[in-house]
């Protein structure tokens, strides 16, 4: 069985999200066993996996993020969109743009600390569209 859906993420300020809850809402019914590809079709937000419990992790990461790529560093040469826009397309590509989840017994085989996070990189990124591929039997 095979089925893809695109579904959207409602926009949120920059900052890493748990988005576990809203995506499994616009899945279709899931496979006994399977996998789900979740693909982010933007240049300056990712998908990454994650703790689910503790909210400190979530800004911490941001914390990390922000301090690893700066913006405006005077060797940036894309800049016409915003102070966040080039950090915001390094960042993305440092996490990436799809997560591979197992699907068993009908659910998303994660981690009992894990979930799965909207990295927003922009200020205003706006709804943020996903491909979602659910394959299995």
């Amino acid at each position: 069985m095979w089925h893809q859906i695109e579904l959207t993420l409602r926009a949120r300020p920059n900052g890493f999200h748990l988005v576990t809850a809203e995506i499994l809402r616009q899945l279709p019914p899931l496979p006994s066993v399977g996998l789900l590809n979740l693909f982010i079709k933007h240049t300056s937000a990712a998908l990454s996996i994650n703790e689910n419990a503790d909210p400190d992790v979530r800004t911490d990461l941001k914390s990390i993020f922000d301090r690893m790529v700066k913006e405006r560093e005077p060797y940036y040469r894309h800049t016409m969109e915003g102070d966040d826009d080039m950090p915001a397309h390094a960042k993305a590509s440092i996490i990436g743009n799809s997560l591979t989840i197992p699907i068993t017994d009908g659910r998303l085989n994660l981690g009992v600390w894990q979930g799965i996070y909207l990295c927003e990189f922009r200020n205003y990124g706006g709804p943020r569209k996903i491909v979602a591929t659910v394959s299995g039997e």
